[in-house]
């Protein structure tokens, strides 16, 4: 589609800013304005929390700078490719995630990694795409509501890989796998009847899974329920946030001058706990101004999603923006004590790659599903 072709108003970009963008690339210049933002204001944080590390400030950009560019690719595929390469993509990630547990790699205790000589990634960051994708191709083949078979068809379909996941074991990945059949589901239009029933079968299997775990997932279980109990083990790295957080105030300490993170008392300051960091230095304003500009892509997303003008692009769409939304509850739940350490990083601002170019690439999906779609006269 040519962009600077499209009428003022239709796709919600005024028609002089719409022109900023080269013809035919397929961009939404909102979404990519805000998630340049919260990259942006992210790195400021990181900059900090890496001890002013320019290596690994260095390597973070880098990192960015090829999940923009996978984005921007991911953009310019269209939603019909993107249904056809569904079952296969999934099928891809499954036998990916089986050679994990044959051949993959072990890292802190965990055989999360595959080695293909020419790089290195987790095949769980796949099905993240790849879950949502398939589910939506299924769930669109047919009338909506889903009947009980389809809905049988997607816990089955979910239910694989969140179990292939958890063996590595990766309980974060595979509970963010596991949210997005229920997500998937309840756009699909499944009856509220059918999900509470779905949610207390799922509570009451949680007794269950208590077994299943490894002893250090249950110490992180019990640190969540009383961090009190171990102050200086399983409950450190809470206790230690929310420390953090509380220290900063309204404006925060200043950025550069956080005593937790420098001081070398919290953990994990660059991953799971760089939410602490900017609350510590940038106070409450600071974390309201992020949580803005996340609030807006989550809501661009949403409006991609009913904009969308079929069954799979409305799916996919909204699963991809409300599994975003996950990942930044989840991460801000568990730095505040709110929720169990499960080891899910800030989306976009947490350091690291691979989540960050599977983020990205569902944005591209988000972008392409938003641009390629054919407008109707007014």
């Amino acid at each position: 589609m040519d962009n600077s072709a499209l009428p003022a108003g239709s796709d919600g970009i005024p028609g002089k800013i719409r022109t900023l963008l080269p013809a035919r690339v397929h961009l939404d210049l909102p979404l990519l304005i805000a998630l340049l933002l919260l990259c942006g204001y992210g790195l400021l944080v990181l900059f900090s929390a890496v001890d002013q590390d320019l290596d690994k400030l260095y390597r973070q950009l880098t990192r960015l700078g090829i999940a923009f560019a996978v984005m921007i690719v991911v953009a310019q595929v269209p939603p019909l490719k993107l249904r056809h390469w569904s079952l296969p993509l999934f099928g891809i990630g499954l036998v990916l995630l089986v050679g994990v547990l044959v051949i993959g790699e072990m890292g802190k205790g965990a055989q999360r990694w595959l080695n293909l000589g020419v790089v290195r990634f987790q095949p769980s960051e796949v099905l993240k795409i790849a879950v949502p994708m398939m589910l939506a191709w299924y769930l669109a083949e047919r009338p909506l509501p889903p009947s009980g078979s389809r809905i049988l068809g997607t816990v089955v379909l979910t239910t694989v890989p969140v179990l292939l996941i958890a063996r590595q074991p990766d309980l974060g990945t595979a509970l963010l796998v596991a949210s997005t059949g229920m997500i998937v589901l309840f756009l699909a239009g499944l009856k509220w009847r059918l999900i509470a029933v779905l949610g207390i079968g799922a509570a009451a299997l949680v007794p269950l899974l208590w077994y299943f775990m490894r002893p250090y997932q249950q110490r992180r279980i019990l640190s969540f329920l009383n961090p009190e109990g171990d102050p200086f083990g399983t409950g450190y790295h809470i206790i230690q946030s929310k420390i953090a957080i509380g220290s900063g105030g309204v404006h925060g300490k200043g950025w550069l001058k956080g005593t937790q993170s420098h001081l070398e008392f919290l953990p994990e300051r660059s991953t799971d706990f760089v939410f602490a960091i900017l609350g510590e230095e940038f106070g409450l304003i600071g974390i309201l101004v992020m949580l803005v500009i996340y609030l807006f892509i989550i809501v661009r997303g949403l409006y991609i999603a009913t904009q969308a003008q079929d069954t799979y692009g409305r799916l996919l769409s909204g699963g991809l923006t409300l599994i975003f939304f996950v990942y930044l509850f989840v991460n801000a739940g568990m730095v505040t004590g709110l929720l169990p350490v499960v080891g899910i990083p800030l989306p976009l601002v947490s350091y690291g790659g691979t989540s960050l170019v599977t983020i990205m690439a569902g944005f591209g999906i988000l972008m392409s599903i938003h641009t390629h779609r054919k407008l109707l006269p007014s």
